[in-house]
């Protein structure tokens, strides 16, 4: 093939191939064009992220303003305290160390009081302790000569680290100690090796010693007095709030269960949410715990006095977990390919929702119990509903599993054994998986309230552990839904039976 170019006014080259067809050609753009489009669209780039980044933090604030709050007090905390480094006056009585109190601040400074509070004690027990070790070895390998001095130092770093560190793998130490314990041997360490050049070792360590109760106390007045962030009352209201979870998502389960196999499917996303709310109780185990190991170090607040029983509210937490685990159960149930027939579950239907009404009004009275720090009057009357509730259920499964015996109805010649002869007989061909998967639900929501008395045990204990008042005499509150009796019961299920 034949190729003739031709140049035309200097800006486009055209081709001429053999058909007689041309093709115009673009110039390539230069070097520098494709280097600022490149560098453009790097800016743009990073323009967009750092406003996704902002639009991000803005967000946080907003959701929560306690965090800019924490982020506030530490701002100020550290301006305080940077003023022994800018005064003179403070600054000639610290000395150079004055670095000590800015670096406490910072390792210091957490987001609730009693947290703050926990490793500014630990930092200065560890540093006190560490310190008076460290010049008492120094003092010991002082008089022993030149020659023991460094033997017996490095003796006592050895044996006193590795204990130390040991010490933090007991779980009683490192649940409340663990900072104290990193803290004693970092300063004994270095106060230790530091002791064998510096001649001065008592104001050395007087001065870090001052510098750290300076910054301790600095960072707990703040904590305290500056829109306080108390860690017992964050605990106090994530038990309330988790018990709140579970009473409606126990009944959201029961009564979605219900109504998908009476082909009533009016569950949107909040039915879904409310559901689903057992999850967050499951993954509070760790915060829990956190949160009352802080607590114990805070003093009297709002409505908690000195030694509030914090670690019941842990066996709070265990028994709320338990159901918790149960209602999951109840969920996979709901989601089960083995769906028994419809019939059968509207023999049960009635009762299962009693039951899961009258648990769960067990389990928002004990929220409001304990949110209101009184003793509860009808606690023990809605536990009699449950209770009753309860056995009820457990006849219908009785019931249930004597219409699936026709042999036994037989022998005995009852008008209710001829009524229900029909029934049996039916009863025989449904899957025997749909049968489980029934009573299994059934099952799980009297282990439910089996666990809901544990529940209410011990939030009666924490009642007496904590001296809570007597509440008023309540109304009594019948549950909220319309129970058919039995007999007409039955003979709607007969009915049901016949229709099938």
């Amino acid at each position: 093939m034949v190729l003739q170019k031709e140049v035309t006014n200097g800006l486009e080259w055209r081709i001429r191939v053999e058909d007689v067809s041309s093709e115009t050609l673009v110039p390539a753009a230069s070097l520098a064009s494709r280097v600022w489009l490149g560098l453009k669209n790097m800016i743009v780039s990073l323009v967009l992220k750092v406003w996704r980044f902002l639009q991000k933090a803005w967000n946080l604030a907003v959701d929560e303003p306690r965090k800019v709050i924490h982020c506030l007090k530490v701002g100020i905390a550290l301006t305080f305290v940077s003023l022994f480094y800018y005064m003179r006056p403070l600054y000639d009585g610290v000395g150079g160390n004055a670095m000590w109190a800015i670096m406490t601040v910072v390792v210091v400074f957490e987001n609730t009081v009693g947290a703050t509070i926990s490793k500014s004690l630990n930092r200065i027990c560890g540093t006190f302790l560490a310190g008076f070790l460290a010049i008492g070895v120094h003092w010991i390998a002082s008089q022993s000569g030149d020659q023991l001095e460094p033997l017996i130092i490095g003796a006592s770093v050895f044996i006193l680290a590795s204990a130390a560190t040991f010490s933090r793998f007991i779980p009683s130490v490192k649940q409340r100690f663990d900072y104290g314990a990193l803290i004693f041997i970092l300063t004994f360490s270095l106060v230790t090796v530091s002791g064998y050049r510096v001649e001065k070792l008592f104001d050395l360590a007087h001065q870090r010693i001052s510098t750290i109760i300076i910054g301790t106390t600095l960072c707990i007045l703040v904590s305290m007095l500056i829109c306080p962030i108390w860690a017992g009352k964050d605990l106090y209201n994530l038990i309330i709030r988790n018990m709140d979870k579970l009473a409606n998502s126990l009944d959201g389960c029961v009564a979605e269960y219900f109504n998908h196999c009476g082909g009533f499917n009016e569950s949107g996303e909040e039915a879904h949410k409310k559901i689903l709310s057992y999850k967050c109780v499951l993954n509070t185990k760790a915060t829990e715990e956190s949160m009352a190991n802080f607590a114990r170090w805070e003093p009297a607040h709002g409505l908690f006095n000195f030694r509030h029983p914090w670690k019941q509210y842990l066996k709070i937490g265990a028994s709320i977990r338990s159901c918790a685990y149960c209602i999951e159960a109840l969920n996979s149930c709901i989601n089960s390919e083995n769906q028994g027939p419809a019939f059968v579950k509207n023999h049960l239907s009635n009762t299962c929702l009693k039951v899961s009404s009258t648990s769960s009004r067990v389990i928002k009275e004990l929220a409001n119990a304990i949110k209101t720090m009184k003793k509860s009057s009808t606690v023990e009357l809605l536990v009699g509903e449950m209770n009753t509730a309860v056995k009820e259920l457990q006849n219908d499964l009785k019931s249930l599993s004597g219409l699936c015996n026709p042999t036994q109805q037989s022998e005995a010649a009852t008008p209710e054994n001829k009524k229900t002869e029909k029934i049996s007989k039916q009863m025989a061909t449904i899957p025997l998986m749909g049968m489980i998967s029934m009573v299994t639900f059934a099952s799980l929501q009297i282990e439910i309230a089996l666990r809901i008395e544990s529940l209410v045990e011990a939030v009666e204990e924490l009642g007496e552990l904590a001296k809570f008042e007597h509440a008023e005499n309540k109304p009594n509150l019948q549950p909220n839904i319309k129970v058919a009796p039995d007999e007409q019961r039955d003979e709607e299920t007969v009915k049901t039976f016949q229709k099938v």
